[in-house]
């Protein structure tokens, strides 16, 4: 046989192996279990989202299950995407613009009450205040009525209940931070964690959660800025959000 004949046989033959035993190509990483949505993109002028949004979402990425996504229109949660996600974390607030449509607000409380997962990021108590139901996935809502915070600085967190989940073996922390003394509301919360106000003496919650139907959401005043995300705040975040998510019993 010429040796271009052979040539010609071993390629007809490779391709025939080739056609019935196709090489599957390297192997697809599983998708990850914590699927997060990050939204953001619009807040108070002080509160530069553009610098915490990054320190958060890694904070969150520190997780080796969280797989998170960051989306700058929060008219995204009027998406049926929202569906494919475990958890949707707010570091958002709509000022003086219009927010997320009544549909995309129907959305996200579909979707929590469904059995999805929120978290509430610092100034996001202030978000859609033309929304008075949004108290009900919130628990506690900025009052601009009440004195805002203490002026910024130093305070400690205090863990509150060390027994849950989310808390439990965590220690209190000092923070760099604003402390939030205008939370507002009835609906019923379980306080986490607690910060002492240096101006008033009194008690305010630095984290809680609460169920919404079947959803859990997991709140904070803390992160005003990329400093306030220490270690421990960024700590806390990552747990809510894996709580929030079903991943933390």
């Amino acid at each position: 046989m010429k040796a271009s004949s052979v040539v010609f046989f071993a390629l007809a033959v490779s391709a025939v192996i080739a056609a019935e035993y196709p090489y599957p190509g390297p192997a697809a990483s599983p998708p990850k279990p914590l699927q997060v949505l990050l939204v953001t993109g619009c807040d108070y002028p002080g509160h530069k989202w553009s610098l915490t949004t990054p320190v958060l979402a890694q904070g969150l990425r520190e997780d080796p299950r969280a797989d998170v996504r960051v989306v700058e229109d929060a008219h995204f949660l009027d998406s049926a995407a929202l569906s494919r996600y475990r958890v949707v974390v707010l570091n958002y607030m709509n000022w003086k613009t219009t927010g997320p449509s009544e549909a995309a607000r129907a959305n996200l409380k579909r979707f929590v009450e469904g059995g999805g997962g929120l978290v509430l990021v610092h100034f996001t108590c202030g978000a859609w205040m033309e929304w008075p139901e949004f108290v009900n996935l919130a628990g506690r809502v900025w009052n601009p009525k009440l004195r805002g915070h203490d002026p910024r600085g130093p305070f400690t967190v205090n863990i509150v209940d060390k027994e849950h989940p989310i808390t439990k073996g965590l220690p209190d922390f000092e923070t760099d931070d604003e402390l939030y003394t205008c939370l507002d509301g009835t609906v019923p919360i379980q306080v986490l964690a607690k910060a002492t106000s240096k101006v008033d003496k009194k008690d305010y919650p630095m984290a809680f959660v609460l169920n919404v139907g079947k959803g859990r959401v997991f709140h904070s005043p803390l992160g005003h800025d990329p400093k306030a995300f220490s270690p421990s705040v960024l700590e806390l975040f990552r747990r809510g959000t894996a709580w929030a998510a079903g991943e933390l019993q």
